[in-house]
């Protein structure tokens, strides 16, 4: 069975460049979301196992979807990674208070994406490869 990953950014070329790594991958499904409304629905309908939320969004911010999936039982479980520009330790702080699992800036390169994806979601996996 596929993880679902859902992308939430307003970005569209973000969405695609997400959806272009991390699509052809057979163990994926990824979703995609536009805004922070559309992203806690998606969640809420579609369970995904993991997140990957741009913070500044149109209808609802980052640190809101949070706030929402975090306080349901239904959502809260699922893995959140924040993809932002900002950089400000404040921000930081205030999204982990939030329950982020982690944060990747930026620009990002796809691989670092996908390894991220690999850690959160698999960390037992993530660990045997370092070692290797």
């Amino acid at each position: 069975m596929k993880l679902k990953v859902l992308i939430a950014d307003d970005e569209e070329r973000i969405r695609g460049l997400v959806l272009a790594t991390l699509g052809s991958d057979d163990r994926y499904d990824v979703l995609t979301a536009a805004d922070g409304a559309d992203a806690v629905s998606i969640c809420q309908a579609e369970r995904p196992a993991l997140l990957f939320l741009d913070l500044l969004m149109p209808k609802m911010d980052g640190y809101a979807v949070c706030r929402e999936l975090k306080s349901s039982a239904a959502t809260r479980d699922i893995k959140i990674v924040m993809l932002t520009a900002m950089t400000q330790e404040s921000n930081r702080r205030t999204a982990m208070k939030l329950g982020v699992d982690d944060f990747v800036t930026k620009p990002f390169s796809p691989m670092a994406l996908a390894a991220k994806l690999e850690e959160i979601l698999d960390p037992d996996h993530t660990k045997a490869a370092r070692a290797a």
